[in-house]
């Protein structure tokens, strides 16, 4: 009953959006505009707030390493397998192949099992670095056509998720966020954050569904990425058995690599390809794949529960 009450709301919002497009309840242009509002003002206010509230334990530094690295060859891999996937989407595909939704599907299912534990939040930097840092850089690069070297850069460093992830960490390691915890600002601090980030993921949840049309001819690619995918993570997962052997020996620790990396793409990866699109099958592709990988999600969640917790 935990895994219905964690992922139908999400669900929910997904028929809802396809709901909304379907009954032409909104149009194209105000999706687009909702977008952006998520996208550009709204999001980089959650990543600053994560990583400047996150306690960041460098004990945990080598897995962190670990998870960005496999991250990157997944990427790699993608970009190989371009051919297999389908040339037609190579030039996003790659991209789908790179990061987990862990605050949204991975945590909540995982505690649902455990209880209070924040074993995937040490993936999840791995993934914040990806998703906010290296995809966006990478995505300007390629977007960006010719540009000098010194525009390039600009364009970088005044990323609006370059900047709340350099304010967000170096705050925090400043130890100003520690600081204000103690202070009398900090309800003022928690209430404005939850203000501000409370609409991002339903919003996100309902631009997926709204983009979510799985066509014939889309159908295969899609299935093929999401093989690749799955794969790819099992052998991630391997990967903590032989490197991390006695972390791996604690139960509530597997189930939580086992759950992170059978999670499907970060919501907001989709947004942030946006740039590379060049027609609305990118959106449905990219929405199927995410939707997808949700039901294989929710397949290991079962048999966790069944076989291992």
């Amino acid at each position: 009953m935990k895994a219905v009450a964690t992922l139908f709301p999400v669900f929910f919002m997904i028929g809802l959006g396809m709901f909304a497009r379907v009954r032409h309840l909104v149009t194209p242009q105000q999706k687009d505009g909702a977008n952006h509002i998520v996208f550009n003002v709204l999001f980089p206010i959650l990543i600053f707030h994560i990583l400047f509230t996150s306690t960041i334990q460098f004990s945990a530094m080598f897995i962190v390493l670990y998870v960005f690295v496999v991250f990157l060859l997944m990427m790699g891999a993608g970009k190989l397998l371009g051919k297999f996937t389908g040339e037609r989407f190579a030039h996003i595909s790659f991209y789908m192949l790179a990061t987990c939704e862990g605050g949204n599907v991975a945590l909540p299912l995982y505690l649902s099992i455990v209880g209070a534990s924040s074993n995937t939040v040490i993936f999840d930097l791995a993934g914040i670095a990806m998703a906010f840092v290296i995809i966006p850089i990478m995505v300007a690069r390629t977007s960006s056509g010719d540009i000098s070297t010194a525009q390039m850069v600009r364009k970088i460093i005044t990323n609006s998720f370059v900047i709340a992830v350099v304010l967000g960490l170096g705050l925090n390691l400043l130890g100003v966020y520690d600081k204000l915890a103690s202070s009398q600002y900090n309800e003022l601090y928690v209430n404005t954050m939850s203000q501000a980030t409370a609409p991002i993921i339903g919003m996100i949840l309902f631009i997926i569904g709204y983009n979510l049309k799985i066509h014939l001819d889309t159908l295969g690619a899609v299935l093929k990425l999401l093989l690749v995918r799955i794969g790819g993570y099992a052998l991630i997962i391997a990967g903590f058995f032989i490197l991390f052997p006695a972390m791996m020996a604690d139960k509530i620790f597997m189930i939580a690599v086992m759950i992170y990396f059978m999670s499907p793409t970060g919501f907001v990866v989709p947004m942030q390809l946006e740039p590379l699109f060049k027609g609305n099958d990118e959106y449905s592709y990219t929405s199927a794949i995410i939707s997808l990988n949700m039901i294989v999600t929710l397949v290991v969640y079962a048999l966790i529960v069944v076989f291992i917790a």
